[in-house]
């Protein structure tokens, strides 16, 4: 009996293991194609070619074509994400590291998948949940990395540090919406620099 109950655990881990390898690269072939064909409208079809798996397996892992979309733009923002901060860590000031960091993500690939993402947040509430879970983890991230900076090289902000990465990601993802919505103007009107607070010793207080 002890025996069966053992191959029984071992035989559910490997179905999980297996279940959350094909999660990652249908969220992993969706952002990919993403990247590679923005603001194109994919078929179920050819996400789950991309990955390598059947079509139902989109509905049975996520429920929803669009809650995969979620999923994926978000993974595309995560990556835009850990490359600003490799720009920001060159900055020798802080006007510098406002500049950057604020030119770098209004040009980044994955913006315009996630304003959808978050188009479909509000048009189909039962989307609003996954798309939370992944503001919230960007918000800390971006939180925690800010809190490096800040600490590593003396620097200093001028409101809570959480409260600066979601003014900061607010600015950008709300002025992307805007443009996209039909709003004149672009994001290079934008003074996404001047969201950030953060500063140094050279800067009036």
């Amino acid at each position: 009996m002890e025996k069966k109950r053992t191959e029984a655990r071992a035989t559910s881990s490997r179905s999980r293991d297996r279940g959350r390898a094909t999660r990652r690269r249908l969220i992993e072939a969706t952002a990919r194609l993403c990247k590679e064909r923005p603001g194109a409208e994919l078929s179920v079809a050819e996400i789950a070619d991309a990955a390598g798996v059947f079509p139902n397996q989109v509905t049975y892992y996520f429920g929803s074509k669009d809650s995969l979309l979620v999923h994926a733009a978000f993974l595309g923002l995560l990556h835009d994400a850990r490359r600003i901060e490799r720009i920001g860590r060159q900055a020798l000031d802080a006007a510098t590291f406002r500049r950057n960091v604020a030119r770098a993500v209004l040009a980044m690939p994955s913006l315009p998948s996630v304003t959808r993402a978050l188009a479909a947040g509000i048009s189909k509430p039962e989307l609003a949940p996954v798309v939370d879970r992944h503001l919230q983890l960007l918000f800390r991230q971006s939180e925690h990395f800010v809190g490096q900076i800040v600490d590593g090289r003396g620097w200093r902000a001028r409101r809570p540090l959480d409260v600066e990465a979601r003014t900061f990601w607010s600015t950008a993802l709300g002025a992307v919406l805007l443009v996209r919505a039909g709003a004149h103007g672009t994001v290079a009107d934008l003074d996404l620099a001047g969201a950030l607070t953060i500063h140094d010793d050279s800067e009036h207080a």
